[in-house]
């Protein structure tokens, strides 16, 4: 495999991983008062967290050239479409434990910590893997291609968060209330240490992410496995995966189609990294971006104009929805472990209804209804 490599000071990670620090302090301080976040001041936290990812982008072209820029350019774009797709399935978790929009930044700030860390070991296990076994390559390219093709034809079907078997593990070995009591992940319940609703929930979207993280992962070693171009193309790609949740949670009806394209892109890396090890080489850098720039725009442009004029509108879509009241309590009495609250069954009779559109499971969670 013919690979970009360039030494990489341990000070320079080390400054980097700080400024990835420092960034998610600074996000968390100004969130710390569990405010309801609206689209305008997510739409300017997501373009901040996009310009940092730029720039960082620039600050590599004057280190080490345009070659290098341009590889950390492919992988943060192909993660950050594959990181549009975690939207669907973070609303779906939310929506069927009816999380408090209040509270829902706090969840999402943790499990972005957790899919930092997860990343950090899929990059370095997979780069090492792909750099001593080259036959690594072929099974990663499959599992791409296999995964594109799941995701582009897999039909719609229920999902159940509580069904996670890592969400039944928790249940199963920590004492659960099934309430949210405030933004507390646990607390002290009649002389016991407990965990709440919330906690069920963080543990819902990491397990969901942990799945993620291994094909975008992948994603990007295909097109590079210098393990500090993939960690940073990935980090800044997720940290501003909270503010994208709040930007589209309310618009994920109108990308009916960009699945297929989330596919296309997968089933290319898969490609590209099983072209890797044959005489065909490594692909260009520029095709690359060429590639993943046209199909994430053709699939949005697709979905935009196919639910124009109010087709495929947000009504019955989970997410984020000011008015919707809080089922929290100082006092609650308790439950048995592992039971679901009125209020999420209530979301779950409302998906489950007759003529109302289900999601898909994972990556699928936003397919279009079966015509």
């Amino acid at each position: 495999m013919n690979e970009l490599s360039f030494a990489v000071p341990l000070w320079v990670w080390a400054a980097v991983t700080l400024g990835i620090g420092v960034m998610l302090a600074v996000d968390l301080i100004a969130h710390r008062d569990n405010h309801v976040i609206g689209f305008r001041e997510a739409a300017l936290w997501s373009a901040l967290w996009i310009a940092v990812g730029l720039g960082f982008g620039l600050i590599l072209w004057a280190w080490q050239g345009g070659e290098t820029a341009s590889t950390y350019y492919a992988g943060y774009l192909i993660e950050k479409a594959l990181s549009i797709d975690n939207v669907f399935v973070f609303a779906l978790v939310f929506s069927f434990f009816a999380v408090p929009d209040a509270y829902q930044h706090k969840v999402l700030f943790w499990g972005v910590l957790g899919a930092l860390a997860a990343r950090l070991v899929f990059i370095f296990v997979g780069a090492e893997l792909l750099q001593v076994f080259f036959w690594t390559a072929y099974l990663f390219g499959a599992f791409l291609i296999w995964t594109g093709w799941k995701m582009a034809v897999s039909k719609d079907e229920e999902v159940h968060p509580d069904r996670n078997p890592v969400v039944r593990l928790v249940r199963r070995l920590i004492p659960t209330d099934p309430r949210f009591h405030g933004d507390r992940f646990f607390l002290r319940l009649r002389g016991r240490r407990v965990a709440t609703l919330l906690f069920v929930t963080l543990v819902a979207i990491e397990a969901t992410d942990l799945i993620f993280a291994v094909d975008s992962v992948a994603a990007v070693l295909a097109i590079t496995t210098d393990t500090f171009l993939v960690w940073t193309a990935n980090a800044f790609a997720v940290l501003g995966l909270r503010s994208l949740y709040f930007c589209l949670a309310g618009l994920l009806r109108r990308f009916q189609y960009l699945h297929y394209g989330l596919a296309v892109l997968l089933a290319f890396a898969g490609v590209k990294l099983i072209l890797s090890e044959t005489p065909v080489g490594k692909l260009p850098v520029p095709l690359t971006l060429g590639v993943i720039a046209v199909t994430i725009t053709v699939s949005i442009v697709w979905s935009l104009i196919a639910t124009r004029g109010g087709t495929g509108g947000t009504a019955d879509r989970p997410g984020p929805t000011p008015d919707r009241p809080e089922p929290t309590s100082d006092r609650p009495e308790p439950t048995p472990a592992g039971d679901i609250p009125a209020a999420a069954g209530r979301h779950r009779a409302a998906q489950d209804a007759p003529g109302r559109d289900r999601p898909g499971p994972g990556r699928s969670a936003h397919r279009p209804p079966k015509r």
